[in-house]
């Protein structure tokens, strides 16, 4: 070859090579091999013989997982570093000044003897979307933020210290791995000192995206892609405390007994009465029953239920829960019993932005893919953000519904889509003013 085809070469080259760096950004997709190939490299760190994993927060497996996760946000071209509570923040200049960031992020730590993708898809799916940004040079006129948290599964920890920030009580709580949330935060590279640092206000994040897995059976059966998240439901838990009379099983006669199991179970019946007679989306749920003294030939004298209401209308959740109340005290006064109901935890509901929702569903519309509009029934990190922004989640089907299991199964195409929606819902986001 001549020294003039040669040079006619390299500009034609040279040339397609700027053709391709600017191609509409409707063209782009994520690579959904790498993306789900990253998972399967995730889901190695705390795998359980069952096909699933336990990478509990502030564990060994937490830790060595959190290393490789560093080392794919690198290559995605972020700048990265461990905020003072411990999450991962990978960061990427905007090309206007002076505006705040576009997050997007999720969690990987699971639950004990969890799947490989619940938080997982989100978290990876959003280092995904920064590395394409970064392949085609294409930026943002926003920052980018993308936030790994830290413990979500031990109650939201990470990013309620970027929230509403971080109180000694959450500092105490004892994890799953048996560090205090204080020890873990340490032992993952934070500094529980200066967690003030980390919390921000209204106006820091501009807007906030997360993909996540459905973890319910609604879009797999409906055979639907994309679900558009209408908000994070509440979720109110109390302790209800039965007392009766613990007494002899063998000589008390039934029409003697003050037996506190009884009432419990038919409080929890009631508990599914009352939730099921009123229409709408609102579930409830008795998950736990400790009976004492707990011996095969002991009435129970005494009896502790919890009750775990949710709705995204928080005058749903107080309308069930007084009603549950007057059935409960009717079953007290039957069983010749007595009740005390402690409130344990309250989360509030957390709509996502109207606006985000129609971005979301445009994207998905715009790649071909179908939708549908539902709530969350779990909680998510999006939860603690939309405190301080306005939030968007998106969800992808969960094969028959089953999470927090090692058979929690997502296809590999359904991520590739959400993941593909998550981009185009930032690039659309970021021509937008939500303020």
């Amino acid at each position: 070859m001549n020294r003039r085809a040669f040079s006619f070469g390299v500009l034609t080259a040279v040339a397609w090579s700027i053709v391709e760096a600017r191609q509409p950004t409707t063209q782009l997709r994520i690579n959904g091999r790498r993306l789900n190939e990253h998972l399967s490299a995730l889901a190695e760190f705390g795998k359980n013989p069952q096909g699933g994993v336990s990478r509990l927060a502030y564990s060994e497996a937490d830790l060595r997982a959190r290393e490789y996760v560093m080392g794919w946000m690198r290559a995605a071209r972020l700048n990265f570093s461990v905020d003072t509570a411990g999450n991962l923040v990978g960061r990427r200049a905007g090309s206007a000044t002076g505006l705040p960031f576009l997050c997007m992020g999720s969690h990987i730590d699971s639950v004990p003897e969890g799947g490989n993708y619940d938080g997982d898809v989100g978290s990876l799916g959003a280092i995904e979307v920064a590395q394409v940004l970064a392949e085609n040079d294409i930026a943002l006129r926003h920052p980018l933020e993308i936030l790994i948290f830290q413990n979500e599964e031990g109650g939201l920890i990470g990013s309620s210290a970027i929230g509403r920030g971080l109180t000694d009580k959450d500092l105490n709580i004892v994890s799953r791995s048996s560090k205090t949330v204080q020890e873990g935060i340490k032992f993952i590279g934070g500094d529980p000192a200066t967690l003030a640092a980390v919390h921000r206000g209204r106006g820091d994040i501009a807007a906030y995206l997360e993909l996540h897995i459905e973890q319910g059976g609604v879009l797999d059966a409906d055979r639907i892609d994309i679900g558009v998240v209408e908000g994070i439901v509440g979720n109110s838990r109390w302790d209800i405390k039965v007392e009766g009379f613990a007494n002899h099983a063998g000589t008390t006669p039934m029409n003697q007994r003050h037996d506190a199991l009884l009432a419990a179970a038919r409080i929890a019946d009631a508990v599914n009465r009352v939730v099921t007679s009123l229409p709408g989306r609102q579930v409830g749920t008795v998950g736990r029953i400790e009976a004492l003294p707990g011996a095969y030939n002991v009435i129970p004298g005494e009896v502790i239920l919890s009750l775990d209401l949710r709705d995204l209308d928080t005058a749903k959740i107080d309308l069930v829960y007084q009603k549950i109340v007057g059935e409960a005290q009717q079953i007290a006064k039957a069983t010749g019993t007595t009740l005390q109901f402690k409130e344990v935890t309250v989360d509030l509901p957390a709509p996502t932005d109207q606006r985000i929702r129609q971005l979301v569903d445009d994207s998905a519309k715009e790649l071909g893919l179908t939708t549908k509009s539902m709530p969350s029934g779990a909680t998510h990190d999006a939860q603690s953000i939309a405190l301080i922004a306005p939030i968007g989640m998106i969800f992808v089907p969960s094969i028959a519904g089953i999470s927090h299991s090692p058979r929690e199964y997502s296809r590999p195409e359904d991520i590739a889509n959400g993941a593909n929606v998550l981009l185009h819902t930032l690039l659309k986001l970021d021509t937008v003013a939500l303020d």
